[in-house]
């Protein structure tokens, strides 16, 4: 059952990373906007395209995921899909997303880029790809996010880790590198932003099963949850929920796990 009294009634939340149903920033939209505020949601469904395996990924995914929405009455607007990868992406989207709801006091920031590679076969062209879309596109959407801040209302960025801060996945060394890197972006920006009475946190949701892993592993990570189920986006939407309610305002500069007790190194 959702806590009817954690709401976001007039907040403007640009949400990344929202590309198909089964993800977390799918979850995140709805949640936010059935909680009241006005959402802009942006993904890039040619990459959930070509990683191939990925539960419902299609082409358009979020122009199609933004009218389903829509059509059951939620605040959600569609920011122009592209590729984060390309520079002054990042700026555009935020820019945009602020012209449509007509200003922006939060930002939720949950795309990635991640491909399994082994020391022997990184490349340049892989190591810039990473860094592009998960470090320098964080940065520059939250440096045009303070640019047009209201300082006198309170802000929120929440940004996502994947528990690299904790462990190396080292078959995923370019993203392992990338996603602790967004851990000190988070404690720096959070200092860095507080005089904008902008909050910055990092959420770590542990295994969500979004749609990306099968079969034997899958049954494997389940049973590594005392509850002996993997992490929902829905689980991390209550996290985020709270981060960006009047009930998380005196929270900043923190990376929160929110693994369900589970010893998954993931």
């Amino acid at each position: 059952m959702h806590n009817a009294s954690l709401r976001l009634d007039g907040r403007k939340i640009l949400i990344t990373g929202a590309s198909r149903p089964l993800s977390i920033g799918a979850a995140l939209a709805k949640r936010f906007a059935e909680a009241g505020a006005a959402v802009a949601i942006h993904g890039f469904s040619d990459y959930d395209l070509t990683v191939g395996n990925i539960k419902s990924s299609s082409p358009n995914g979020t122009a199609l995921l933004a009218k389903t929405y829509q059509d059951m009455g939620l605040d959600v607007s569609l920011v122009t899909p592209s590729d984060f990868e390309k520079h002054g992406t990042a700026a555009k989207v935020v820019e945009e997303a602020a012209e449509k709801l007509g200003g922006l006091d939060g930002m939720v920031i949950t795309h990635c880029y991640g491909t399994y590679t082994e020391i022997g076969q990184w490349t340049e062209k892989e190591i810039d790809t990473h860094l592009s879309v998960n470090v320098r596109s964080a940065m520059m959407m939250i440096q045009s996010f303070a640019g047009l801040a209201d300082t006198a209302r309170d802000n929120a960025v929440t940004t996502f880790s994947s528990g690299q801060y904790k462990h190396v996945e080292t078959d995923l060394m370019a993203y392992s590198v990338s996603k602790d890197a967004i851990v000190c972006l988070t404690r720096g920006t959070a200092q860095l932003l507080a005089e904008k009475n902008i909050r910055v946190n990092c959420i770590d949701p542990g295994p969500n099963d979004t749609g990306w892993c099968f079969g034997e592993l899958y049954e494997t990570v389940a049973k590594s949850f005392p509850s002996g189920r993997w992490g929902t986006p829905e689980d991390t939407a209550d996290l985020a929920l709270f981060l960006h309610s009047d009930y998380g305002k005196w929270i900043t500069g923190q990376v929160i796990a929110s693994h369900g007790g589970s010893k998954s190194e993931f």
